[in-house]
């Protein structure tokens, strides 16, 4: 008979290990932002304050790095939705993550050509992100809806579809001003008929 050896503990990543990843990928966002899936590894780690080393073991390829950087912006919309609902009304909570929906597309269309550059593409990285945002305005409508803010026949997606529909006329410099507008006036739309 022969003994299972037990797999060694996971231990909990260091404090300053957390920090250190948090702020190479707070630096990687703007750094994709502004010079694309090109941007220098090297110059992310000067500006984060870390070793090539450490960046290079947190994200050992430009594409871990990307995808992390990706999936950190979608893990902030589903917090978002949460920390919104604890400390606001529920139509100004729906209101308040709608605008920092219309902050996640601008950073998406600008980080795009990054998150393209991703072996295999970004479609699998945007599959993964599709529920935690689906999640994330669906409880946020409930509540609104509960609370008789909004009408009771509206769904999530339309509000979503409309969001994302804007991201396809992105060319004008005040696209991100007419977008946070629209969220204006789907709030207004989606108020019940008196």
């Amino acid at each position: 008979m022969t003994k299972k050896r037990s797999q060694p503990a996971q231990r909990r990543p260091r404090k300053d290990a957390l920090r250190n990843r948090e702020r190479i990928l707070e630096v990687a966002k703007e750094a994709f932002t502004r010079f694309g899936a090109d941007a220098s590894l090297d110059d992310i780690a000067k500006q984060a304050g870390v070793g090539a080393g450490t960046l290079y073991r947190h994200f050992p390829t430009r594409d871990a790095l990307i995808e992390a950087v990706y999936k950190s912006e979608v893990e902030k919309m589903a917090a978002a939705e949460r920390t919104f609902a604890e400390t606001m009304a529920p139509v100004d909570a729906l209101r308040a993550w709608m605008l920092l929906f219309v902050d996640h597309i601008a950073a998406k269309q600008i980080i795009a050509p990054a998150l393209n550059s991703v072996v295999g593409g970004s479609s699998k990285l945007y599959e993964g992100s599709r529920g935690l945002i689906q999640g994330a305005i669906d409880a946020l409508v409930k509540r609104a809806i509960k609370s008789g803010d909004i009408r009771k026949d509206l769904d999530a997606f339309d509000l979503l579809r409309a969001l994302i529909g804007v991201s396809h006329v992105t060319a004008g410099p005040d696209w991100k001003q007419s977008a946070r507008r629209l969220v204006d006036i789907l709030i207004a739309g989606s108020r019940p008929a008196k």
